[in-house]
């Protein structure tokens, strides 16, 4: 309880309700009462001189809605405590400049949401954070490629995806697409990247469908026998951009998680993800049948993955540039 006294007089009270919310290291040895007194009750106390630096403007017109979240954002050893004002939601403009002045504090991308709540540290629940369901109930399997062999590209640099996804194919929430819905399982698995790195809060869409907004590139080939002259553009997709590719020829659909290429020789491979599965979510299973799986062009027997009489088309969904 805040209890703010006016001056001058006449006085009056005003009581506001304030979330505290500290996080505190100490070593394993350490006693709870000697923690209590000399780090949770300091911490709490700091905390509170802050939201009432925060509040003091404003506190007889306004009711704020303080809440403190704790993350830890890649290349920092130790978590840091944001405290937002819960009035305004996330993507309205005064949390956004709040969110890019702190990123540019700490030196963090513009582009990656890394201080959002939906990224806050949440203790106790980790392991639900990290299952994702869909609405049948079964478990999706993610970043099933990280499993895979090599590609067999010598001296080739890999530039692969940046960021989680979930593997969506044929017969996933109880829906029998089986020959005809590899486009759209490949669509599912874009937009669950987006979900995943926090861009959109909407859910992976079903057979029935809702909308995200998202800009995309498109390449366009004549032929198969084209697709390992974009390798080069396509690695600098995946190192500037860092999301899946939707790759869609004659009647089939894949999605492209990666490239292994060298410039030098110009020898290069396709990390292919592909939606026309339709077993269990099987980690082993997937990755021994070559579901997701390295492929060059022409294999060492002279097989083609892509067709030679068939036009290419390729989706590159753009970062969001946003916090």
């Amino acid at each position: 309880m805040l209890k703010y006294f006016p001056a001058p007089a006449p006085a009056s009270l005003r009581v506001i309700d304030l979330k505290l919310d500290i996080l505190c290291y100490s070593s394993m040895d350490l006693p709870v009462a000697v923690a209590v007194s000399e780090l949770v009750i300091p911490g709490l106390a700091d905390q509170l001189s802050i939201m009432k630096k925060a509040i003091v403007s404003e506190l007889l017109t306004q009711q704020p809605q303080l809440c403190p979240y704790h993350f830890v954002p890649p290349g920092l050893l130790i978590p840091l405590t944001a405290i937002y004002d819960t009035r305004y939601g996330e993507i309205e403009e005064k949390q956004s400049e709040l969110r890019r002045n702190l990123h540019f504090r700490l030196g963090l991308p513009l582009d990656r949401p890394l201080l959002r709540t939906s990224n806050a540290l949440t203790f106790g629940a980790m392991e639900m954070r990290d299952r994702s369901s869909s609405k049948s109930g079964s478990s999706l399997l993610r970043d099933v490629h990280k499993e895979i062999p090599s590609s067999g590209v010598s001296g080739g640099i890999m530039s692969l995806i940046d960021g989680s996804y979930e593997y969506y194919h044929y017969l996933h929430d109880g829906i029998d697409d089986n020959g005809w819905g590899c486009a759209y399982r490949s669509l599912q698995t874009i937009m669950s990247w987006y979900r995943l790195q926090q861009y959109s809060s909407i859910n992976v869409p079903s057979h029935r469908n809702s909308v995200m907004q998202a800009s995309c590139k498109i390449i366009n080939v004549r032929s198969g026998d084209e697709l390992p002259e974009k390798c080069r553009e396509l690695a600098i997709h995946f190192e500037t951009q860092g999301t899946p590719v939707m790759i869609g020829g004659g009647v089939l659909a894949y999605t492209l998680l990666g490239v292994d290429y060298n410039e030098a020789s110009g020898d290069c491979a396709f990390l292919i993800l592909d939606p026309h599965y339709t077993g269990g979510d099987d980690l082993k299973k997937i990755v021994n049948g070559g579901w997701c799986a390295w492929k060059k062009s022409v294999d060492s027997k002279g097989r083609s993955f892509f067709l030679k009489d068939k036009f290419y088309n390729l989706l590159l969904p753009q970062r969001p540039n946003m916090v």
